[in-house]
C-alpha cells in the first residue's frame, strides 16, 4: 500500500494525516505540542489511539519507543554509521527491520529476513516534509509509519530535544 505523509507546516503540536495514494486520509498524528522529548500519537480516523510514539531522553544515540495499549510494542534506535543513515526497528521476536537511507536522507528502505518490506522518498519541495511510504502486503503497517514519522523526526526536526 502507498502511503503518502505530509506534515503541516503551521499545524500547532506536529499534528498532520496519512493519507492513501488518492488522498484520501487513513491515519491521524497527532503531536504533543509542550513535552519533554518528542511524543506524537498515532491514531485511526475515529481517534482510537494505534500506538504512542515517545522519545527516550537518555540514550546516546537518538531512541524512539512505540507504545501499544500502553506497553512498550517496539523501539527504533539510530545507529552509528560514517556514510548512511542507520535505523533498526526492534520488535518482539526475531522479527526486527533494518532501516538503510542514502547518504542526501531522502530514499529508505526497511528490510526484514534480507528482504526490502517498504520504500520511503521524501519530498523537499513546498513548505511541508512530505514524503511517500510504499509498504508490500502482509507487513506491519503502522510500525513501519510510526518508524518513518521517527526517522523524520530525528533528522529533519527543528526542534530536537
Amino acid at each position: 500500500m502507498l502511503y503518502k505523509i505530509k506534515e503541516k507546516f503551521w499545524s500547532w503540536g506536529n499534528d498532520f494525516d496519512i493519507t492513501d495514494r488518492s488522498g484520501q486520509p487513513c491515519f491521524h498524528v497527532d503531536g504533543k505540542a509542550f513535552s519533554w522529548g518528542d511524543k506524537l500519537s498515532f491514531q485511526d480516523l475515529q481517534g482510537n489511539e494505534l500506538a504512542f510514539i515517545s522519545q527516550k531522553m537518555m540514550s546516546l544515540m537518538p531512541r524512539y519507543r512505540i507504545m501499544v495499549n500502553g506497553e512498550v510494542f517496539a523501539e527504533v534506535l539510530k545507529e552509528f554509521s560514517w556514510f548512511k543513515q542507520k535505523f533498526t526497528l526492534d520488535v518482539p521476536g526475531p522479527n526486527d527491520y533494518s532501516i538503510t537511507g542514502s547518504f542526501w536522507q531522502h530514499e529508505f528502505e526497511f528490510e526484514r529476513f534480507g528482504r526490502t518490506v517498504a520504500r520511503v522518498s521524501k519530498n523537499h519541495w513546498g513548505w511541508t516534509d512530505s514524503y511517500g511510504v510504499d509498504i508490500i502486503e502482509n507487513e506491519d503497517d503502522v510500525s513501519i509509519l510510526c518508524s518513518c514519522i521517527v526517522i523524520d523526526q530525528v533528522l529533519h526536526d527543528d526542534n530536537r530535544n
